[in-house]
């Protein structure tokens, strides 16, 4: 699938710095040790409903560990799924009238004009499950004929929508011992959200109430493919992002990372399915987690409908520079609420940088660019960064020198085009 235009990132002179980030498996900070190239990978949406700014605050995050490990000397290869094929999606369709093929394609048009507006360096390979699902079917029935997986039958109360004999496939949790690993979380804590987030524990037949879906059997009125072994039908949630990670990243890359959200069921469920599929240990050598963005006290989400949508403060005329610095100006690990007090903050910030790196008279760039740059590296610090930066355009007018050099990192380090 087509992802959007890649923005110029100029080159910033100065001595490379490592990159350290908060790994969630670990509970720590650490330092990422790439090879000359670094694979990251990112949960994309499900494109329902308009990029909000909690998708925004995500994806601009993951920008930024590409732009950090950039300047650390490091190639990028960076892959985002788009989950196009999905309940909330064909729920979202029928409700419209709309066929859900056009819904989606609707709205992940929406989000590359998103991304494209707030300068989102794009993914290396975007990738639908929908293109993906002959793969994702192969790697279902790999875990079915060696055991890891098992079939259950549909409810008795779905009978009449699928073939006789249909059955849906689910991992079985017990024959995982890493199971836990990414989120660290007791068993009780993983039960208290999996109902809200996709699980289904009360299933009848499943062998551990965690136990993730792989494979949904084929429900008339619902799209479905070939699946081989598991039959007709369509991919759970988790084995897609499993699939799609393996084959353009391989196992172990160096970061997957999403929303908090996400850290349990979905990338639980993607890290052990992996390792059931190859026999490896890591699915990811560190987990990045982007915490939520709020209004009015309560998360952002597309289900209660209390969302700030990029797309809607563009057609406002709202710079979408502007929006990025509200983003950067919250530190990626901390819940904020969006307000329209940090716009006007922002907004204002914006033009007193604009002002500043215009002017002919402007202080040395070489400390402020070296403190951007590792405020970036030290767990992507954006609220220092900024402080940085502003320090330095409350000293212009004192010394002469070149704005251009902090226009420049500015650019390149935290994708703000001034």
């Amino acid at each position: 699938m087509k992802s959007w235009p890649a923005p110029a990132v100029p080159s910033v002179p100065g001595s490379p710095l490592p990159v350290r980030i908060h790994d969630t498996a670990r509970g720590d900070v650490v330092e990422l040790a790439p090879g000359p190239t670094a694979r990251i990978y990112c949960c994309g949406i499900t494109p329902y409903d308009a990029t909000h700014m909690g998708h925004a605050a995500t994806y601009v995050t993951f920008d930024l560990l590409g732009r950090a490990l950039r300047q650390a000397g490091h190639e990028v290869h960076y892959t985002q799924n788009i989950t196009d094929v999905d309940d909330p999606l064909l729920e979202r369709a029928a409700r419209d009238g709309v066929d859900w093929t056009a819904l989606a394609t609707q709205e992940i048009q929406l989000f590359r004009d998103d991304m494209t507006a707030l300068r989102v360096l794009p993914p290396d390979h975007y990738v639908g499950v929908v293109e993906s699902v002959e793969a994702i079917a192969d790697q279902v029935a790999q875990l079915v004929e060696s055991g890891a997986a098992y079939p259950v039958p549909v409810p008795e109360a779905e009978r009449g929508l699928v073939r006789d004999g249909a059955s849906d496939y689910y991992l079985d949790l017990a024959q995982q011992p890493t199971f836990g690993e990414v989120s660290g979380w007791t068993r009780e804590e993983m039960l208290s959200v999996f109902p809200e987030r996709g699980g289904d524990p009360d299933r009848a037949g499943k062998r551990d109430p965690l136990d993730p879906l792989l494979w949904r059997a084929e429900r008339r009125g619902e799209p479905a493919w070939a699946g081989g072994i598991p039959g007709c039908g369509r991919p759970g949630w988790h084995i897609e992002c499993t699939t799609i990670a393996l084959d353009t990243l391989g196992m172990g890359f160096d970061v997957q990372g999403g929303g908090t959200d996400l850290v349990f069921p979905h990338h639980e469920m993607s890290a052990v399915q992996a390792v059931g599929l190859t026999g490896e240990r890591e699915f990811a050598q560190a987990y990045l987690h982007q915490a939520m963005v709020g209004l009015d006290g309560a998360k952002m989400s597309k289900s209660k409908g209390n969302l700030v949508l990029v797309s809607r403060l563009r057609e406002q005329g709202v710079d979408p520079m502007a929006v990025r610095l509200v983003l950067l100006d919250q530190h990626y690990r901390h819940d904020w609420d969006w307000t329209e007090d940090l716009l006007v903050r922002a907004q204002e910030r914006l033009a007193r940088w604009r002002e500043a790196v215009a002017r002919e008279a402007a202080p040395d760039a070489t400390e402020v660019v070296a403190q951007v740059r590792a405020a970036l590296c030290q767990d992507l610090d954006t609220p220092a960064a900024l402080a940085a930066v502003d320090a330095w355009c409350d000293a212009v007018g004192t010394a002469s020198g070149a704005g251009q050099r902090v226009g420049d990192a500015v650019d390149a380090f935290l994708g703000i085009r001034l």
